[in-house]
């Protein structure tokens, strides 16, 4: 027994060594969409590329596959030793998950993907700016081969994009996620068509000119409340904005100004502190291991979505800060009610933009990037191609189309990061967030009338206690079904939707 909890020590501290080169990467990527001179862009790349390679080495070093041997059959994946706790079991499995994944990966190539990775984040940050997909594409093109190859290096059963997807939400398919959007599609579709036909919501109060430096204090102010501890945290400006965790202890996180709207600032730093609320939740001595690490994307998601959403955009937190917004802002919002700001706030309205979109469209741009990826990797979607094809989804699913390539397939920065499957997640993490929602509800019946009253940390710490506080000690669903002690189903959205949207667009007798 004893040694076997010798080698499961000496095993994350190998794995907390390469964790910690991992943070240092991560604050060169905030660095770099933060505060990198231009012209530093090539050291920047090269920095990665040696780090990427470090990290590799640290994963798949024989140390390291030497002491994962004594605790678990690799080849097979029985458990050795017997005298592990449950918690230590699972992550001994993660630990040999995440192995055999790295050590199918050459060397050479991770290190190459890094680098080209942060090549093409500057290129199409510039081919955003001039509005010249023609720019990006070849650096799009490479790395959709690259991603071909890793597949083919790591393995699939029936779909080259499985193997990318389960970087992103571990065990879950290319045909579980069609399973699952096909049916949730329609049904968004179906409630548009609804909402399309009824009379539209007037938002334009919350569009003008509101200063950019009131909106930050406001959103440092949600940040407090929510209980994001500025001694361990950062908010700063991005072009696309993003949550870091290099530990946490550290964590960064970034918004971006709307020209004209005031919501888009407020809704980006909800979402982002969702996601560094997690990863600060995350038990500290188990850093390394992964017990100290998030389940997948589609939980992290599921975090952010909830409080920009669930929470953010439920009329009990306006009851609570429309007073204090209207106070920061005086002469905008003078005349305006709770009712009015409410309905205002989830306008439905198909946009261009995916960060920008209302929550009933909001999947629907996701979908279209779950079949735009799906398609570039499987070889029926040539990249030369993806500007009209996304055209041509955006006028079938949004019936609009966009007048530019940087406000289509430029807008989001994920392909020139190389992170093809981390799109469907986004989708995921609303359907998991209102699946667990339910069971918050449940236990804090009176949570409506606690937000009202201004008090947030409640949630924070039932969200701790629930999700963040095990790591990756379950699956995604096995996670779920422990907190709701139902198996995972999209019905939970799909009616929460409904019933909202029925209400704000009186559609009861439409």
């Amino acid at each position: 027994m004893q040694q076997a909890l010798h080698d499961y020590t000496k095993l994350h501290q190998l794995s907390r060594h390469a964790r910690t080169l991992t943070g240092i990467a991560h604050l060169l990527e905030w660095d770099q969409e933060t505060y990198m001179p231009a012209g530093a862009a090539e050291s920047r790349g090269e920095q990665l590329k040696t780090l990427a390679g470090l990290i590799h080495t640290e994963k798949t070093g024989k140390k390291f596959a030497n002491l994962l041997s004594k605790l678990i059959d690799i080849p097979s994946g029985t458990i050795k030793a017997k005298n592990l706790s449950h918690p230590q079991t699972a992550a001994v499995r993660e630990w040999r998950r995440e192995y055999i994944k790295s050590k199918a990966l050459p060397k050479r190539f991770v290190e190459e993907f890094a680098k080209h990775s942060s090549n093409s984040i500057l290129a199409w940050r510039e081919a955003k700016s001039k509005n010249a997909f023609k720019d990006f594409a070849p650096f799009l093109k490479k790395t959709v081969d690259m991603l071909r190859k890793k597949a083919e290096y790591v393995g699939y059963e029936a779909h080259p994009y499985d193997a990318l997807l389960d970087d992103y939400e571990p065990g879950v398919t290319t045909q579980e996620i069609s399973k699952i959007f096909t049916p949730l599609r329609q049904s968004i579709v179906d409630l548009l068509k609804k909402i399309s036909a009824a009379k539209q919501v007037d938002d334009r109060f919350i569009h003008g000119k509101f200063p950019h430096d009131k909106q930050l204090a406001f959103s440092k102010r949600l940040l407090h409340d929510m209980g994001y501890d500025m001694h361990f945290g950062r908010l700063d400006l991005s072009t696309h904005p993003f949550s870091l965790a290099p530990h946490p202890t550290d964590s960064r996180i970034t918004t971006r100004f709307h020209p004209t709207s005031l919501m888009s600032c407020i809704s980006v730093v909800l979402h982002e502190a969702g996601h560094a609320l997690y990863e600060m939740g995350l038990p500290k001595e188990q850093y390394g291991s992964p017990l100290g690490d998030y389940v997948s994307l589609g939980i992290h998601e599921s975090q952010s979505r909830w409080w920009e959403t669930r929470i953010g955009q439920s009329k009990p937190f306006w009851k609570h800060y429309l007073p204090l917004l209207k106070e920061q802002f005086k002469g905008n919002l003078d005349k305006v009610s709770l009712d009015d700001f409410y309905r205002a706030l989830n306008k439905v309205e198909p946009t261009l933009i995916r960060v920008e979109a209302d929550e009933v469209t909001y999947s629907l741009h996701v979908i279209l990037r779950f079949e735009l990826e799906r398609a570039l990797i499987e070889g029926s979607l040539a990249v030369k191609e993806v500007p009209e094809v996304w055209n041509a989804k955006m006028k079938e699913l949004l019936d609009i189309t966009p007048p530019t390539n940087a406000e289509g397939c430029l807008q989001d920065i994920h392909w020139s990061m190389g992170a093809f499957g981390y799109f469907p997640t986004y989708t995921l993490g609303n359907l998991y967030a209102a699946h667990l929602f339910e069971a918050f509800a449940k236990k804090h019946s009176d949570w409506e009338k606690q937000v009202a009253a201004g008090n947030l940390v409640f949630i924070k710490d039932w969200l701790k206690e629930s999700v963040h506080q095990h790591g990756r000690r379950y699956s995604s669903h096995e996670l779920l079904t422990n907190i709701t002690g139902k198996k995972f189903n999209a019905e939970a959205f799909v009616n929460y939707l409904n019933k909202k949207y029925a209400e704000i667009y009186d559609l009861s007798h439409k």
